[in-house]
């Protein structure tokens, strides 16, 4: 029998836009998860989360009113120690006493090791009623809220003043008590458009009386859907695209609860303003929805998001457009008054900006810039002169107004700057893609100058910052280096250059004493870690750990040792030379003297003869596929030694009792493990 649905509301005033989804999710993730561990639902709760700026609900289907009985087994002391000469122990008297119950009415079971004495009762389930207070409760303590209030005289907390509790199973109210309030069936709509108090008949009715009473879409999901599928239908009438992510979408959801999408232009004259700044004011500051044309430029008109649905909208429509307007003339003005300064006279003033007081400020960080840069771009095969200056250039935007009303703009401004400067279009594009890649899966620099003066940029943070000590500990990052790290590794997976050389060269810059002595070494090994981590999205750890064995410099070669490591694990001959290859490696830390070239002369059973025969004759195959860098063709000519190698260990005994002999046969094994170690260390898979 079905049984029915319980819900409950936290009535608030407004919630932050930010964290309203999560907020949502997480509690009502907690009362079903409350309500399982209290057995009263089967199974894993079936639920429905709601979020509106002034409510907090979950819906939860198929919740018993009462728990059903549980049949308890308590046990006690051992049999053989609860009774002395046929008289009860303390032991046995302190359980039934602790039990409630007569030692008559306790029963002798076998715990599986013992007997022992038990005392078995039916305990009766309780009400939903008496366990919601808790449940509700606790899921609020357990909201991810950073900040909590007082409201009134309420010594109660919340992240915002909560003025009524709804509670239903089916179509009773359920009494309960959750921040001094007391559980009932009625709720409130709309500030604006609702008739007033909504009074819920059942649980099951709460979304669609709130919609047709209240004018409220609770659902955070049905209210996001809407909005999305209006904001298309509109801009497609325009023939143009919304331009706005997931996140300013969250927002404006979070924001509205009847949720009503407008059009709205501004004058065309804003246009000659870099688009970015338009957009950025109009996302961040206004929460609206630029539009772009098909070629991507922005056009004059705008969608926003009302909480107001009226019959005429044209008052709200002006007043947003009267809005934006002076925002859209700041940004204007702005950049009127930047042009009126080059980025090159903008420069002195990045010595009053301190990077960080240990290290100096921007102008000093700018030096170490221009050198690294440059050596950079010869390693690269770019020219230095170019990356020199586009390094030189790539702060100079910090101190311009429009960076200093929108730090998001850092770069985008510069390469407008730039340009306008009549600096070159691959200088002016190094200095907005510098800051690439911003975070995962971000776009990496396009060209070989972008992409010395982005390594410059990471690789002086990354071992400045590590040099004077701030380490990233634990989930404490300031500097942002393991993302530096990362940007660092993905972009040199492009070039073949090396790494550690990189940051020796890196750390040379810096005045001598200034930073640890084993930065270098730290930081080198740091890379490591990460580029393991970073591989380790698209390959198994046993893989990603056999490619990076050696701690390689140079990264470019990377995915394809990894695709042909992944393709060699397949093969059936695999895992028993992975294996054999473990077998050589420890039988060659046991070499008491340098190992060499193999004397033929010394290899007396047929075994090791045919080994060694087998591994003359594949060393150029394998140096010519490595030559090709043929990874895959370089491991899979190992499957066809398998033969040799498991002749070889049946039938020679390595550690002979002969010196000469032992030490061939250890040099024959090192000669075969530069064979295995090639391209991966193989003794690593399967691990």
């Amino acid at each position: 029998m079905t049984n029915p649905t319980l819900l409950i509301e936290l009535l608030t005033e407004e919630l932050p836009p930010k964290a309203l989804n999560s907020l949502g999710q997480h509690f009502a993730a907690s009362v079903a998860e409350g309500l399982r561990k209290a057995q009263l639902t089967d199974g894993t709760a079936d639920y429905t989360a709601y979020a509106s700026p002034r409510r907090l609900a979950v819906q939860v289907r198929n919740v018993k009113a009462v728990q059903a009985d549980l049949q308890v087994v308590k046990k006690g002391p051992a049999v053989a120690s609860a009774m002395k000469d046929g008289v009860p122990t303390k032991a046995l008297e302190g359980f039934a006493r602790g039990a409630g119950a007569d030692i008559a009415a306790l029963k002798i079971i076998h715990d599986g090791k013992q007997d022992v004495y038990a005392y078995e009762y039916t305990q009766s389930g309780k009400a939903l009623a008496e366990l919601l207070d808790d449940i509700i409760n606790q899921a609020v303590k357990k909201l991810p809220i950073p900040k909590v209030m007082r409201w009134g005289s309420s010594t109660h907390t919340f992240v915002r003043p909560v003025h009524k509790l709804t509670v239903l199973h089916g179509s009773d109210v359920v009494p309960a008590q959750v921040l001094g309030l007391e559980s009932g069936r009625e709720t409130l709509g709309h500030r604006f458009l609702s008739s007033g108090v909504v009074a819920i008949d059942s649980a099951d009715s709460y979304a669609e009386q709130l919609k047709t009473q209240g004018r409220v879409v609770a659902s955070f999901a049905e209210r996001k859907e809407t909005i999305q599928a209006a904001l298309n239908q509109q801009a497609a009438a325009l023939n143009a695209t919304v331009a706005a992510d997931e996140a300013l979408l969250d927002e404006v959801t979070a924001l509205v609860e009847w949720p009503v999408v407008l059009q709205a232009g501004f004058e065309e004259h804003f246009l000659q303003v870099p688009q970015e700044c338009l957009i950025l004011t109009m996302q961040q500051n206004q929460k609206y929805f630029p539009l772009l044309d098909a070629q991507g430029k922005l056009i004059n008109r705008f969608l926003l998001v009302s909480n107001l649905e009226t019959a005429d909208p044209s008052h709200i429509i002006s007043g947003n457009e009267r809005v934006l307007r002076a925002r859209l003339a700041d940004a204007e003005f702005f950049y009127k008054q930047d042009q009126k300064a080059t980025l090159e006279s903008r420069l002195p003033k990045l010595a009053q900006v301190v990077y960080h007081n240990k290290i100096g400020s921007q102008a000093e960080r700018i030096e170490r810039l221009q050198s690294i840069a440059a050596h950079i771009a010869k390693a690269l095969g770019a020219d230095a002169a170019t990356a020199e200056r586009a390094a030189r250039l790539a702060k100079a935007d910090l101190v311009t107004e429009m960076v200093g009303e929108f730090p998001e703009l850092q770069g985008t401004m510069g390469k407008y700057y730039a340009r306008l400067d009549g600096e070159t279009d691959i200088i002016a594009q190094a200095i907005e893609e510098h800051y690439q890649p911003r975070f995962a899966g971000d776009r990496l620099p396009e060209s070989a100058i972008a992409t010395a003066v982005a390594l410059a940029d990471k690789l002086e943070t990354l071992v400045g910052i590590w040099g004077i000590g701030l380490i990233p500990t634990g989930d404490k990052d300031p500097y942002a280096l393991r993302r530096a790290a990362l940007g660092v590794l993905r972009m040199l997976m492009q070039y073949d250059v090396d790494v550690n050389a990189l940051v020796a060269a890196v750390f040379d810059t810096f005045p001598h004493g200034l930073l640890n002595a084993d930065t270098p070494a730290e930081v080198a090994e740091f890379m490591q870690a990460r580029l393991a981590v970073l591989l380790q999205n698209d390959y198994p750890q046993d893989i990603v750990a056999a490619v990076l064995a050696d701690k390689p410099g140079r990264l470019n070669d990377l995915a394809a040792k990894l695709q042909a490591v992944a393709a060699f694990k397949q093969l059936p001959e695999a895992a028993a030379l992975a294996a054999a290859n473990k077998r050589v490696q420890n039988l060659l830390k046991k070499a008491d003297a340098e190992l060499g070239a193999v004397n033929e002369s010394l290899l007396q059973q047929a075994e090791e003869r045919a080994l060694f025969a087998a591994a003359q004759e594949l060393q150029p195959q394998i140096q010519a596929a490595l030559a090709a860098q043929d990874f895959q063709a370089a491991l899979s000519q190992l499957a066809a030694i398998k033969p040799q190698v498991d002749a070889f260990f049946d039938g020679v005994m390595v550690m002979a009792d002969d010196a000469a002999v032992k030490q061939n046969r250890l040099n024959l094994l090192n000669q075969l493990s530069a064979q295995f170690n090639a391209v991966a260390d193989i003794a690593l898979l399967g691990e």
